[in-house]
């Protein structure tokens, strides 16, 4: 008559595959039921490889079968597939199907130029675009837009905002929101329940795409930005000194924590070209941001250059890309505006991938 001592001690020389120690000795036996010669035995190992598992169940029935048993189950136990690392954001708005964040680690860098050139360029390619300036404590898309001194209209229920319109696309600001000039001096919170009236209280179409042109550096805003709506990509504006790659990693550091795909780096400001004779000059050097995209594992989506016919169309409501598509800038911002349309395309294809559980079996297993 077989006793489970028995069957314990030829468990004893099984041992776990690329160790030592054998499967008794490590805990894996979890449940032996035995009754008249007939065997089910529960193994429950931290290990999802095939290779481990089928060794395991060859060199198990090898040593039940010398102890003579009659019919033997053997059940092994392996652990589920992972969960999701961070669960997905509310969505205050879920008509937009894509939001882009728009940052930099300090200001003066361009970051809104680029917000406003990147959403006309996204339109022009036959997207419904959005952008919103979530740069509350200096809203500069509304002149860039030539809409600085327009106010928005309100619905009938006279609660919500409907968003003003330039160049194909919607914007929001709380620049159209108070008289110019006027400063806001707010705490932390009260910026952030800004930004989700921003979202809540506007009445944004089913928009493709929604730019969101954000405060410099990383704090608040971003925070409350990210916790609101599933960010689908992440654009850090730089300039090419050392100075402001250092803050740009900063940016793209924060959205590697925030869970935000990084689409690229924009390097603004990347060379001089002169109004004159049209040569080009390397006055805060040029291409240095290659580095930083290759550190986060990303890719330089332009290269702007300094051109007065960005600073004037700026100033006077005449984005280049519109009124000159034909310009270096402008022919740079567009094709970013394609590269990012396919990055969201890739996203949106992880994403489907994850609501269905498709991933790639994984050992998670300590003992390897």
């Amino acid at each position: 008559m077989i006793t489970q001592e028995q069957i314990l001690d030829a468990l004893k020389t099984v041992i776990y595959p690329n160790f030592q120690k054998d499967i008794v000795t490590f805990g894996f036996i979890k449940n032996i039921t035995l009754h008249e010669d007939k065997l089910a035995l529960l193994l429950d190992i931290p290990s999802t490889n095939p290779e481990i598992i089928k060794q395991l169940q060859e060199e198990i029935e090898y040593k039940i079968n010398d102890l003579g048993i009659k019919a033997f189950h053997l059940d092994i136990k392996t652990p589920s597939k992972p969960e999701p690392k961070t669960p997905r954001p509310k969505n205050l708005t879920p008509q937009i199907k894509n939001f882009i964040m728009i940052s930099s680690g300090k200001g003066g860098v361009g970051k809104s130029t680029t917000s406003a050139n990147l959403a006309i360029a996204l339109a022009q390619q036959g997207k419904k675009v959005g952008l919103l300036d979530a740069d509350v404590y200096g809203p500069n898309i509304p002149r860039m837009f030539g809409l600085n001194g327009s106010k928005p209209n309100i619905d009938s229920s006279g609660k919500r905002l409907i968003p003003l319109k330039a160049f194909g696309v919607e914007m929001m600001s709380m620049g159209v929101l108070y008289e110019e000039g006027q400063s806001l001096i707010w705490r932390g919170p009260m910026l952030m329940r800004a930004i989700e009236q921003m979202l809540t209280d506007v009445i944004w179409s089913d928009l493709d795409i929604l730019v969101v042109d954000m405060p410099p550096g990383t704090g608040d805003a971003q925070l409350s930005m990210a916790q609101s709506v599933p960010m689908s990509a992440g654009i850090t504006v730089t300039t090419p000194q050392q100075v402001s790659l250092d803050d740009s990693s900063r940016s793209l550091d924060m959205f590697e924590k925030l869970h935000i795909p990084i689409a690229g780096v924009i390097e603004n400001m990347s060379g001089f070209i002169c109004p004159d004779c049209g040569n080009e000059y390397d006055i805060f050097g040029k291409g240095t941001s290659k580095s930083l995209a290759e550190k986060y594992n990303t890719q330089i989506l332009a290269q702007i250059p300094i051109e007065p016919k960005i600073r004037e169309g700026g100033d006077n409501g005449k984005p280049i890309v519109f009124f000159d598509p034909e310009s270096k800038s402008a022919k740079a911002y567009i094709k970013a505006s394609i590269s990012i349309i396919e990055f969201l395309k890739k996203v949106q294809e992880e994403q489907l991938a994850d609501n269905k559980n498709i991933q790639p079996t994984q050992d998670n297993s300590h003992l390897h």
